[in-house]
């Protein structure tokens, strides 16, 4: 990676990194995965990521087809297995950046168990989880992440199951970096993508992104303000809240059970599978 850096424009930065023969996008509008793309690409160009060492992998899903916009070598995989082929790119040539595109239900759902391995083993891999709350491709279904009491094709009086929170969960599995933004937000996503890339080891970041097509028009948010001022009024940052959790008035603190967590959960360093495997071999050379 570079250290001397000359961010590119919006412009240049599609004409470089974006494949143009791919446009207009598929994306509906109101959905933020045009943000997550964004977003990316800055963090590619803060990090001084080589394009050509890098590889972006996805599974299926709206989410998953951000892989063929961008400019450099991709796999469109099967569903929830994108972290099954992320490992083994990273495994056959460490010297290649992996960034994971996935969603709440591909990589939650389906690929939940891949997930909680890929984490355990800390694979070094940046995986940018896109959480729109719903199945948006084949349906608008319930996923894992859908909030208690929204409604789906698959939950037509209301979901009664709990939302499965995904970055406490790759915190509890001692992912080194974690953190979760809405897309309304430029700054923070992009710093914290960029972050994710320089870490060693498994790095998550998850976007919070408005589907006003299958899950709003559901959920009394079929247009596009209503859905991103959704996320404005439903999410409080991470260090408030355990601020608000800890000292806060009872009032306060049963204000937050509507309140989404969100920033950096955690920032730590930990050995990757990486750094583990050169070591066995140097051993086994030996």
């Amino acid at each position: 990676m570079s250290t001397t850096l000359t961010l590119k424009t919006a412009a240049e930065l599609r004409t470089t990194h974006l494949r143009q023969e791919m446009f207009p996008t598929i994306f509906c509008d109101g959905c933020g995965l045009g943000n997550v793309l964004n977003y990316t690409l800055w963090a590619v160009e803060q990090v001084g990521l080589d394009l050509d060492r890098t590889v972006f992998v996805s599974g299926i899903g709206c989410s998953s087809r951000l892989t063929g916009y961008v400019n450099a070598d991709g796999m469109h995989t099967t569903h929830g297995r994108a972290l099954s082929f992320a490992t083994g790119i990273k495994a056959a040539n460490p010297d290649l950046n992996v960034i994971v595109f996935t969603g709440d239900g591909d990589g939650s759902g389906i690929g939940g168990n891949h997930l909680l391995h890929t984490i355990r083993r800390n694979m070094d891999l940046t995986v940018i989880l896109v959480n729109n709350f719903t199945y948006g491709m084949t349906g608008g279904q319930s996923a894992p992440t859908s909030p208690t009491g929204s409604f789906s094709p698959t939950t037509p009086y209301g979901n009664v199951e709990h939302p499965l929170d995904i970055c406490e969960l790759a915190q509890a599995l001692g992912a080194p970096y974690v953190a979760r933004w809405p897309v309304s937000v430029p700054s923070q996503p992009i710093k914290s993508i960029a972050q994710g890339i320089s870490k060693r080891g498994f790095s998550l970041i998850e976007m919070m992104a408005p589907c006003p097509t299958a899950y709003g028009r559901r959920n009394g948010l079929r247009g596009i303000e209503p859905n991103w001022q959704w996320y404005r009024d439903h999410t409080v940052l991470v260090d408030e809240y355990e601020r608000v959790e800890q000292f806060g008035s009872p009032e306060e603190r049963a204000a937050l059970r509507d309140k989404m967590k969100i920033g950096v959960f955690q920032d730590i360093e930990r050995e990757s599978f990486g750094d583990r495997w050169a070591a066995l071999v140097d051993r086994v050379k030996l």
